[in-house]
């Protein structure tokens, strides 16, 4: 299948949201620890680049497995893709993660080393923290616990034609949503029937569109850009859900990547430059907060951090974060997904 080089710039602009929100967050400490003023710049809602991703995942599960639709056995082959693209990296992000804080505590923000919690971290189960807090271990893989729960649900339902399927899985996404809201449900339940999985079906709706056959015009999806960002900075005056804040916004955002005509005009170096950090996308949400921390401990226990302050730190954390993740893409999991790929897909359904 052929990439939509918009949707991987889309990536890369969400997961940098991330980084930015997280770069600020430990210039706060760091700025504590040195007697300094901090303010973050707080006027853009830098989470909602996880929206971004939702929708994103909602839209390319879709688009990817067009072939898969209603194929025997297909369902196992789906599961074998997304865990050789998702297992690996999560598994060495969170191992490293343990590691550290065995060995160093007082690096990290928390610790929590239960056993029971340590292994449902690893198989993607959610579970509260001792402090109430439905997180993981490593916690930025509380979004994988969302993803896993529907790449699950959305294997059961692949035997059927694609329309059906996606009408089907939201009506469920939608009834969990709905049950959620209205039921005090234990854990896990209560965690995957929060109304954010709805993001997913958005992405799924676009999909379908796209696969009946939508083109929208450049005009027409640099509005819905425009549109896209005047709700997302509006957002945080509302008092909206989140999947409507950030979801309808992510939305809109996709569907102006996503809906434009197969035939793209010919990259230029900043586009390139944005697919390249698309494709490392994930790498770049799973290994910034060691970038981060390792650079604020740097800076703080070598002195530099009086040099450059807290806005140079954020800089130089996000730019790290970038290298780190483009090598780590490279060399590291990209061969560890086609090497677990090979050996997971059934070899009569490895289809494009």
């Amino acid at each position: 299948m052929a990439k939509l080089p918009y949707i991987q710039v889309l990536r890369a602009c969400a997961a940098l949201s991330i980084v930015v929100l997280h770069a600020q967050y430990d210039a706060g400490l760091m700025a504590a620890r040195l007697g300094w003023q901090f303010r973050p710049f707080q006027h853009i809602p830098w989470a909602a680049g996880v929206d971004v991703f939702f929708v994103i995942s909602g839209f390319i599960i879709v688009h990817a497995s067009r072939n898969l639709f209603e194929a025997p056995g297909a369902g196992k082959v789906f599961l074998a893709r997304r865990a050789a693209r998702v297992v690996p990296l999560y598994w060495t992000a969170t191992t490293l993660y343990l590691a550290v804080a065995l060995v160093s505590p007082d690096v990290l923000n928390r610790m929590i080393l239960e056993p029971g919690f340590v292994i449902a971290s690893y198989l993607f189960v959610p579970l509260a923290r001792p402090d109430g807090v439905v997180q993981p271990l490593y916690s930025l893989g509380w979004t994988l616990n969302y993803e896993m729960y529907f790449y699950l649900l959305f294997a059961l339902i692949i035997m059927l034609p694609m329309r059906r399927a996606v009408i089907g899985l939201t009506a469920g996404l939608a009834a969990a949503a709905v049950l959620g809201s209205l039921l005090a449900l234990p854990q896990p339940l209560a965690f995957w029937a929060n109304p954010i999985v709805l993001e997913f079906a958005f992405g799924m709706a676009l999909a379908l569109v796209k696969a009946e056959g939508l083109v929208l015009s450049r005009s027409v999806r640099a509005a819905l850009v425009a549109g896209g960002l005047m709700l997302l900075l509006g957002a945080a005056q509302a008092d909206l859900p989140r999947f409507v804040a950030f979801g309808v916004p992510a939305s809109l955002f996709v569907a102006a990547a996503a809906l434009g005509p197969d035939r793209v005009r010919p990259a230029t170096r900043l586009t390139q430059a944005a697919g390249a950090l698309g494709d490392a996308s994930y790498a770049l949400y799973l290994i910034h907060p060691f970038v981060i921390r390792a650079g604020r401990e740097v800076l703080v226990r070598s002195g530099l951090a009086s040099v450059i302050g807290p806005w140079g730190y954020v800089a130089l954390a996000v730019v790290g974060a970038v290298v780190a993740s483009l090598a780590v893409f490279r060399w590291y999991e990209r061969p560890v997904t086609d090497w677990v790929r090979q050996r997971l897909a059934p070899a009569k359904l490895r289809l494009a």
